[in-house]
């Protein structure tokens, strides 16, 4: 392989059943934003209503309003989910802190995101190997840890 190959951006795809409202979960954990709407249209319900039936409220989007965190994008499914995630996000907020003071600010971040709607799953404590991190799920069941 020679050079340096091209950097391409990602984007996180959620399949879920109600995009619009995973979505603004998820810009309340990571601070994201909505975009602006398509050109024409004063909001994104407008822009909404003007889609034929089948595809109102079938996606939604979010991003990191200074444009380097990936874009997150929602499409409605037809399936619930059924099965542990085979890929999922991990939100740094214990980043360069370890013991008690790790513990409290994955605690506190817990508590937040709890009053959004998520749910805690477990507190995966420290080992030789690993920090501690508490495994959690968003408002539909989507695994995701706190580390």
């Amino acid at each position: 392989m020679g050079g340096m190959g091209l950097v391409r951006q990602v984007q996180v795809t959620f399949d879920c059943a109600e995009p619009e409202r995973v979505a603004r979960f998820w810009c309340e954990v990571l601070g994201y934003v909505v975009p602006p709407p398509p050109e024409g249209f004063a909001n994104w319900t407008e822009f909404d209503r003007s889609l034929p039936a089948e595809r109102q409220g079938a996606s939604f989007a979010c991003g990191d309003p200074s444009g380097v965190g990936p874009r997150l994008y929602f499409q409605r499914v037809p399936e619930g989910k059924v099965v542990k995630n085979r890929v999922h996000l991990d939100v740094r907020v214990g980043t360069g802190l370890v013991g008690e003071e790790r513990l409290a600010a994955l605690e506190a971040e817990c508590a937040r995101l709890t009053a959004l709607g998520a749910v805690r799953v477990q507190l995966l404590e420290a080992d030789e190997e690993n920090e501690s991190c508490i495994v959690m799920q968003d408002v539909e069941g989507n695994e995701f840890c706190l580390d």
